[in-house]
């Protein structure tokens, strides 16, 4: 007996990735497939980074094709591949970045830098090759976060070679100057730096760069959807109405521009008290997810109030990597992949697959 293609894409179209909520035949994911009687082989190849669902999924798809009638040896792997997505028109692509993720927030304080820096480790835990920008000119807080210090070297005097720890490639201007020095600069020269900070720095091949925003809506937001190729945008805010006013008006912001809201994240929504484990809204409840159905646009997930989380940060070790197998990495990583499937969802960048036309006298 042997098995036929249309057996097999039958029982694929049955597998829901619980990722994109899709099949393989719908994202395109199935490769080689190849069929020897009743002998099966095929690879799944994900757009987005999912180390961790590799396994899970494999023996899914095995276990599917195991119950075709007469099946013989069945053989599958999953790998992922990560391409550039379009951006904003008239904007060009920077070499050595695939795609750009900013994160956002309307007001200060509500832990945008730090979901900025466990969604960046958390992308590079599901194997991806991660950047962070540091674009907070006035308060960067990534150095601590990321446990670096020291100043980046220029091997040929023009660019910067980015700092590494965790995994992650990151430039701040935290790197340049004194801890203690303030940044009283008007904006032109806030946006001219973060252009340099970001076109000057030799990003070795990132699948993900992540933009760690100063909260508002001013010169370098502007700068950002005019002259940085930005694949996706996640918000960040609390469920505080007075927070919430803000993260509206950053969404809107980037509506107007043309960059793609991939989703809003809500920090702080519930306190567990660490004493006797009495779970309490502070900031009130529900407040992310009704913005989200106002808008249509995605809810990717809720973080506690955890002291925890605040410690790790404080220490140079956020959760994803002080505490990777803990519930609260779980939804770190979880809205990485929400985030990244998102990416992957979107129109691809196919500005190198056209020629370049020259002319000239024959």
């Amino acid at each position: 007996m042997s098995i036929s293609e249309a057996q097999v894409h039958a029982a694929l179209r049955e597998i829901i990735d619980p990722n994109t909520g899709k099949d393989f035949l719908a994202t395109k994911s199935v490769r080689n497939l190849k069929l020897s009687g009743a002998d099966v082989s095929l690879e799944i190849e994900l757009g987005y980074p999912g180390k961790s669902q590799f396994e899970p999924l494999r023996k899914q798809v095995i276990a599917k094709l195991r119950a075709l009638p007469d099946v013989g040896n069945v053989s599958v792997g999953v790998t992922s591949k990560v391409v550039s997505h379009a951006v904003q028109r008239g904007v060009k692509l920077i070499p050595g970045i695939k795609n750009i993720i900013a994160v956002a927030s309307g007001k200060g304080g509500v832990g945008k830098s730090t979901t900025a820096a466990n969604l960046a480790l958390a992308l590079a835990a599901e194997g991806a090759s991660v950047g962070m920008l540091d674009a907070d000119i006035y308060g960067p807080s990534q150095p601590m976060m990321m446990g670096i210090s020291g100043r980046p070297e220029s091997k040929d005097g023009k660019s910067l070679e980015p700092l590494e720890n965790h995994g992650i490639q990151v430039i701040s201007i935290g790197f340049l100057i004194d801890i203690d020095t303030p940044m009283v600069w008007r904006g032109p020269m806030v946006t001219q730096a973060l252009e340099q900070l970001l076109k000057d720095t030799r990003w070795r091949d990132v699948d993900y760069l992540v933009i760690d925003l100063p909260p508002g809506t001013g010169d370098i937001q502007l700068t950002l959807a005019q002259k940085v190729p930005v694949t996706g945008a996640v918000i960040v805010t609390t469920p505080q109405d007075i927070a919430l006013i803000d993260a509206r008006k950053g969404l809107k912001m980037f509506e107007k521009v043309g960059i793609p809201i991939l989703g809003v994240v809500e920090n702080m929504a519930v306190h567990i008290c660490s004493k006797c484990g009495h779970a309490e809204h502070i900031f009130g409840s529900g407040g992310g997810e009704k913005m989200c159905k106002d808008y249509g646009i995605e809810f990717l997930g809720a973080l506690p109030l955890d002291i925890a989380i605040r410690e790790q940060a404080d220490s140079g070790k956020p959760t994803v990597v002080a505490d990777p197998d803990g519930q609260v990495a779980g939804i770190y990583k979880s809205i990485a992949r929400r985030c990244a499937v998102k990416v992957a969802e979107s129109q691809k960048d196919m500005t190198a697959k056209f020629p370049n036309i020259v002319v000239q006298n024959t």
